[in-house]
């Protein structure tokens, strides 16, 4: 990665030509994740002992990404206000007068169901597979154990099998992930140094301070020390980084919580798979900062209840953001046009937008992981009785 982006800060755009096999990475790694996901969370699923460790489960982790996208929204608000970067910032950009509305809650919660599992695995989404997996492993688990036994060790099976598919497509990450950086610097680096300089600044100190967070977290709910946990868990960070995708990442912090970190797989499977849908601190990061820094730009200021109305509104919106490079971007627009706010920011921000993702994707996994460290922590005694 960073022999890439020397590579890109050199040459320029003319190293986007080695984007393709960038983009062939995030493929393979896309490719494995999907089944990777279902199977490894009905493995879990089927090797708990009863469905009230299920809810046990559930009920900690939701409580944990209600709280660190609370925070998550609250920074991206804060570094806002106290750099400013929008005042002065001229809007001059065309801009289409509509990207869609605000889904309400009963929406988020209805699309989470899935009409059609087939259809669900063949457009990638990865909440209703979650859904349809965690519906597949009650019915498991509601079997009789010698019929439930079979399924088990046939669900574990395949599940290893695409960990170890992910072994062999992790051969090519090296150079994946330094085509990945030589584009994106190349493509994007001068702009670092641009008048978006400030926006960039606030964003990144954002997702500094929420990985302070995690940090703290980390070092007092668990045993596990942050310095060594980033240690452990480098080659995750440097694909958030590479693919800003945490669907692509997904696959690679599945093999870091089995090998590296020793998590229960009966927890990650489950955690893991549903943090990259649901738990979003650097999505919301990026919707509460572009949300200031377009009411800076059109000299609108917001009031305490209406900041309040932002947070809340940013906890549905950043479910809906799909884990895909990108993704983010349009919710963001969206969340703009909730407050009725000029959309020209969408020609400014787009711009230099994979450099925020960059930061995202990697809070939003990050995110994932010390949450699934935590609850396994909490978990270590059900676990022992269950080894």
């Amino acid at each position: 990665m960073v022999l890439g982006g020397i590579v890109g800060m050199v040459l320029g755009e003319r190293a986007t030509v080695v984007q393709p096999l960038g983009d062939l990475f995030i493929r393979l790694l896309v490719m494995a994740a999907i089944p990777l996901v279902f199977f490894n969370l009905l493995a879990g699923i089927t090797s708990l002992v009863d469905l009230k460790t299920l809810g046990r489960l559930a009920g900690k982790v939701l409580s944990y990404y209600v709280l660190t996208t609370t925070l998550a929204l609250v920074f991206g608000l804060t570094s806002m206000h106290l750099l400013k970067p929008g005042l002065g910032m001229t809007l001059t950009e065309d801009a289409s007068p509509s990207v869609g509305d605000v889904p309400s809650v009963v929406d988020v919660i209805l699309d989470l169901f899935p009409e059609n599992a087939f259809q669900a695995f063949a457009t990638g989404k990865v909440s209703q597979i979650v859904v349809f997996a965690l519906f597949l492993g009650i019915a498991t688990v509601l079997l009789p154990e010698d019929r439930r036994a079979p399924l088990r060790s046939g669900f574990g099976l395949v599940a290893e099998l695409l960990r170890k598919l992910v072994d062999v497509i992790m051969w090519f990450g090296p150079i994946g992930i330094g085509a990945l950086a030589a584009a994106t610097l190349g493509q994007y680096g001068s702009q670092i140094f641009g008048p978006l300089a400030l926006f960039i600044g606030g964003m990144w100190l954002a997702q500094a301070a929420m990985v302070v967070v995690y940090m703290t977290l980390l070092g007092v709910l668990t045993p596990h020390s942050p310095v060594h946990f980033l240690k452990q868990t480098g080659t995750l960070w440097a694909t958030t980084v590479a693919t800003c995708s945490s669907l692509a990442s997904l696959a690679v912090a599945f093999e870091i919580a089995e090998d590296r970190l020793n998590l229960p797989q009966r927890i990650y499977s489950f955690t893991l798979p549903l943090g990259a849908q649901l738990n979003k601190d650097g999505t919301s990061i990026m919707l509460a900062g572009v949300l200031l820094f377009t009411a800076q730009a059109a000299g609108v200021d917001f009031t305490l209840a209406s900041q309040i109305s932002i947070i809340l509104i940013g906890l549905v919106l950043s479910e809906g953001s799909g884990g895909i490079p990108g993704g983010g971007l349009v919710i963001a627009l969206i969340f703009v046009q909730a407050f009725s706010l000029p959309l020209e920011i969408a020609a400014i921000v787009a711009g230099i937008y994979r450099l925020i993702d960059m930061g995202s994707t990697t809070i939003n996994v990050m995110g994932d992981m010390v949450g699934t460290a935590i609850v396994s922590h909490s978990e270590r005694h059900t676990t022992e009785a269950a080894a």
